[in-house]
């Protein structure tokens, strides 16, 4: 990653007094990561894990794939505020995004780099057709940033590929619903139908009638999608 990039992202950490690092390659981010804050981080590939051993020996490095640890037992025994990094390997972006979540009452925030296409998404506002589900959950949770653009150039070797880093903030006094993210899911299921067609089994019986009969999934404001949930809830307890 260039060095301008690599500059954007540890100034994007703030000032944590612990650092969770999620694949850190060869150490290009750990390294002034390090400097920050104690630093962990988690690599699954062993020529890597051995890079980073060998080069940043105060690095505590962790070598196991991301997706089987629990972060928040990493996280909850360490001082606030406390920040989760990662350049994240595209295959499994939603799935990291989904552990990120996990940690959402864990850390300050995260700074996180993706495939531009994602990051468009997840900053999407309502009535943006690159709105979807993980759009209306991250942005539930977080108030979400953009940091800087990587152009392929950024990088040896170059990949086909823009990439953006993103900055999420946990939002103040929200508390994670997980029956409200698949609620949001199902309603995305099938994003080009009408929202009423995607929910019909979760909406029948609940009042409708402020929203417009066509309305797809992506058109909703966050506003919009709790006061659907709630009635959705209060219909089962009806």
């Amino acid at each position: 990653v260039s060095e301008p990039v690599v500059r954007k992202i540890v100034l994007a950490a703030g000032s944590p007094s612990f650092v969770l690092e999620i694949g850190p390659g060869p150490g290009v981010l750990t390294e002034p990561l390090s400097q920050l804050a104690p630093t962990c981080a988690i690599e699954a590939d062993s020529r890597m894990a051995a890079l980073v051993k060998g080069e940043l020996p105060n690095v505590h490095l962790i070598e196991s794939d991301a997706l089987l640890i629990d972060w928040t037992t990493l996280l909850e025994v360490q001082p606030a505020p406390r920040a989760i990094v990662s350049n994240m390997p595209y295959n499994i972006t939603g799935t990291l995004l989904g552990k990120v979540c996990d940690c959402f009452e864990l850390m300050d925030r995260a700074v996180l780099m993706m495939q531009k296409e994602v990051a468009d998404r997840l900053l999407a506002p309502a009535g943006n057709s690159d709105r979807g589900s993980l759009s209306v959950v991250m942005q539930r949770l977080f108030a979400v940033e953009k940091v800087v653009s990587a152009p392929p150039g950024a990088f040896l070797p170059p990949p086909k590929v823009e990439s953006t880093v993103l900055k999420f903030v946990p939002r103040p006094g929200v508390k994670r619903e997980t029956g409200f993210e698949t609620f949001v899911r199902a309603g995305f299921r099938q994003p080009r139908k009408t929202l009423s067609n995607n929910l019909s089994d979760r909406l029948s019986g609940v009042d409708t009638d402020w929203l417009p009969k066509q309305v797809r999934p992506h058109q909703l404001v966050e506003a919009d999608w709790i006061r659907l949930y709630h009635a959705f809830l209060d219909k089962g307890q009806g």
